[in-house]
């Protein structure tokens, strides 16, 4: 079980192509591990193992990563016959009725789902604590957050339960529990994966689907697996020139980097976050590549509004989505204080205002565009602070709506890459001296998936994450 925990997905998936271990062995050695160690990190919310070893058992898809166990976020993928709640009471023991596109694409490619994994409710939280599951904890240090909303992936895959689990990004909620958990974390760009057939459009384009994944070869093999349109998508990313598991061995060239370490909303952000950034613009140099202080120049506050104010709205329509599907609405204590606060301000917005915000966003798209026709990425912290205490960003319960001071303190500068739809990473190239990941985050052009890979691949390369792993892993 140790020699297969080590291995990433890509490398495990051979040697189930090999015949050297069967998909049954992968899964049940997956389910071990989250017998293990779930007690103790509240990763999982609900197991999938008996259908996770009947699909495993005898003839597997011919798909480049068959064998694989897989762990699926409980937000908005769904895998048809498996409870998916969204982190909260008001789902109860809701069983999903079909496979999203996601997911189906993901069974294709191979992958066993082997369990759900635990989100802040409606990924409302840049940690992982909802109320009705309880906070999963973070393997460095179990005091700590995972980051959010996919925490309950991002923990377990970096304890080695899995190789890569599915997660999505809606202001950073990638990015944010990879930063915390010490993993590569890549949010695509707008339109690259699927969220049908329920849904073309969630939250008027801030959400994107993808993985967190150990290796970056996983996320671009992956994203190979996953990505393009289908019919009626209301956006087009535009299509890769090769693979993306061909770019993560290629040569970048010479890149343009610019970087700042100055959050848009003027949080303070912690030295150690300013010299992860130090240290990998240092690294970035050192590679042949033009690194120079600089910012995009845009409306950062009102962006931060308007990308607000389109969270709040997307929470009633969300709401008003699953009362209706539900037959009923939510009950007296089935919904989370911020929950219920974001429904009952988006649903005083106007649609004018609606679309006014939409329009402030897109006007920042187009003001960031024209730093990326001389720069080829953006290098920023992708956190102001290192993981924080469970329960360090909890809303204030006088008014959850200052969620978003709280939570902006934390994380100022992801939400950006939602707003313009760009694709953005968060590489694991820096630990601080009480040894919690802090991770770099750069944010790439519209589309440019494939030279974040080029340089995710160069930095692996250059200085090496996969043999760090945290006390509290299958690893030991």
């Amino acid at each position: 079980m140790n020699e297969l925990t080590a291995l990433d997905a890509v490398g495990l998936a051979e040697l189930v192509r090999k015949g050297e271990v069967t998909g049954r062995e992968a899964v049940e050695a997956a389910v071990l591990r989250i017998e293990r160690l779930n007690p103790e990190l509240n990763a999982v919310i609900t197991p999938a193992f008996d259908t996770a070893l009947e699909a495993s058992t005898g003839e597997l898809p011919e798909g480049p990563l068959s064998g694989v166990p897989f762990l699926l976020k409980d937000l908005i993928a769904t895998c048809a016959g498996i409870r998916h709640t969204e982190g909260s009471a008001f789902l109860a023991d809701y069983a999903a009725r079909e496979d999203s596109e996601l997911v189906a694409r993901i069974k294709r490619a191979g992958l066993i789902v082997v369990g759900i994994t635990n989100t802040a409710e409606y990924g409302n939280a840049s940690t992982t604590e909802p109320h009705r599951f309880g906070p999963t904890r973070n393997p460095w240090n179990n005091g700590r957050i995972p980051g959010g909303s996919s925490g309950g992936s991002a923990s377990a895959v970096a304890a080695g339960v899995v190789p890569m689990a599915h997660g999505n990004d809606g202001g950073g909620s990638l990015r944010i529990p990879a930063s915390c958990c010490g993993l590569f974390g890549l949010k695509p760009t707008r339109g690259r994966n699927p969220l049908g057939p329920r849904f073309g459009d969630v939250y008027s384009g801030l959400v994107a689907e993808h993985a967190l994944t150990r290796s970056v070869r996983d996320s671009a093999a992956l994203l190979d697996a996953t990505s393009g349109s289908s019919a009626g998508d209301p956006y087009w990313a535009p299509p890769p020139a090769r693979p993306f598991l061909e770019e993560v061995g290629a040569a970048p060239g010479s890149l343009r980097i610019g970087f700042t370490t100055q959050a848009p909303n003027d949080a303070d952000v912690h030295p150690d976050c300013v010299r992860a950034v130090a240290e990998t613009a240092e690294i970035c140099a050192g590679l042949g590549h033009e690194v120079v202080e600089a910012t995009p120049r845009y409306d950062a506050g009102t962006a931060e509004e308007a990308w607000f104010m389109l969270w709040a709205e997307g929470n009633a329509w969300m709401l008003d989505d699953w009362s209706r599907r539900l037959g009923r609405t939510p009950g007296e204590g089935e919904l989370e204080p911020l929950t219920q606060a974001l429904c009952d301000l988006g649903r005083k917005r106007s649609a004018a205002e609606h679309l006014r915000g939409v329009q402030v966003l897109h006007r920042a798209g187009r003001d960031i565009a024209e730093f990326f026709e001389t720069f080829d990425a953006w290098l920023t912290p992708t956190l102001a602070q290192p993981p924080l205490p469970l329960g360090a960003l909890e809303p204030p319960a006088e008014n959850p709506l200052d969620w978003v001071a709280v939570d902006g303190r934390f994380a100022p500068f992801t939400a950006i890459a939602n707003s313009t739809g760009q694709p953005a990473m968060s590489v694991p190239l820096y630990w601080d001296d009480d040894g919690l990941p802090i991770g770099t985050q750069f944010i790439g052009r519209f589309g440019g998936e494939a030279t974040l890979f080029r340089l995710a691949g160069q930095l692996e390369r250059a200085k090496p994450w996969a043999d760090r792993h945290p006390p509290v892993s299958a690893f030991r």
